[in-house]
């Protein structure tokens, strides 16, 4: 509990912080007009972020929802049963990487979706390991937490373009061409904006990796079964890549090789293997050997 609320804190700051720095940008390009632009901006973003992002999250990994009887479906149900959470959909993605993710507004309305490698290369125990990785973070409401995230960070971006394109400019810039400071900001902003939305979800994303693990060991009756399906996940993600967007990183059980991120290892959104170890069972490796 101690650590949770910690961690909700902390997030909350970082968001606070962020959400100042949409502002202050607004006000360096745009005054107070750009004030007013940047909350309209980030509102909208916002709304799309929190009733849009599951269903583009689902789409865009081509996942088909199954039901009672198919051995994922049965395994969550058991799952959020004893996490007494409502049952969420369940999804099955064609992807060979075995991997992992939770989405949703809230426990009401969450999802949950495997790869088809998922199940392949993890057994029964591990898989319920991974699912209940994954519905610790629904009733943490991580994922709602992510897309207001990473909806900021396209905040900052977006308002960087309005900058360059005069959509923030005052008159009286119109009449002299632009703001060289709103230019130069909006520059800045276009370069700079991802890496701080990258920051961003890394910084919050990190901190509460850990606490689903130590939630989900519990949950699934022993965290040794979600430490060796780490294990296993670790290395066969080395092995094959995933071609999904990189926005979709965090949302992820463990860090996808995504080939178009060449920034990869610098902006994880995932602690390291051996951390997560260490915080779930007490040592860095479980001892077992995959091939």
């Amino acid at each position: 509990m101690g650590r949770t609320m910690g961690n909700n804190f902390k997030t909350v700051v970082l968001l606070s912080l962020m959400t100042g720095f949409i502002l202050l940008v607004g006000q360096m390009i745009g005054g107070p007009r750009g004030v007013v632009m940047a909350l309209v901006i980030a509102g909208i973003m916002n709304f799309a972020g929190l009733f849009f992002s599951a269903k583009i999250a689902i789409a865009s990994m081509q996942a088909q929802e199954v039901g009672a009887g198919h051995p994922l479906y049965d395994i969550v149900e058991k799952l959020a049963q004893r996490a007494g959470l409502p049952m969420p959909r369940v999804y099955v993605a064609p992807h060979a990487a075995p991997n992992a993710f939770a989405t949703g507004r809230g426990p009401k309305n969450a999802a949950v979706c495997a790869t088809e490698g998922l199940m392949q290369v993890l057994d029964k125990n591990e898989l319920a390991g991974v699912m209940a990785h994954e519905l610790a973070h629904v009733k943490h409401r991580d994922i709602l937490i992510q897309s207001v995230a990473a909806t900021i960070g396209g905040a900052i971006s977006f308002l960087g373009q309005m900058s360059l394109f005069g959509g923030m400019r005052s008159s009286d810039d119109d009449r002299d061409g632009g703001s060289p400071l709103g230019m130069i900001g909006g520059l800045l902003l276009l370069i700079l904006g991802p890496i701080a939305a990258a920051v961003i979800q890394m910084a919050i994303s990190r901190q509460r990796e850990y606490a689903a693990d130590t939630e989900g060991g519990a949950l699934c009756g022993d965290p040794m079964h979600l430490a060796t399906a780490l294990e296993k996940i670790h290395v066969m993600a080395h092995r094959i890549p995933m071609d999904v967007n990189p926005a979709m990183n965090a949302m992820m059980i463990a860090e996808p090789l995504n080939l178009r991120q060449s920034m990869a290892k610098l902006f994880a959104t995932h602690p390291p293997l051996e951390d997560r170890l260490l915080n779930l069972i007490g040592r860095e490796s479980t001892g077992m050997r995959y091939h």
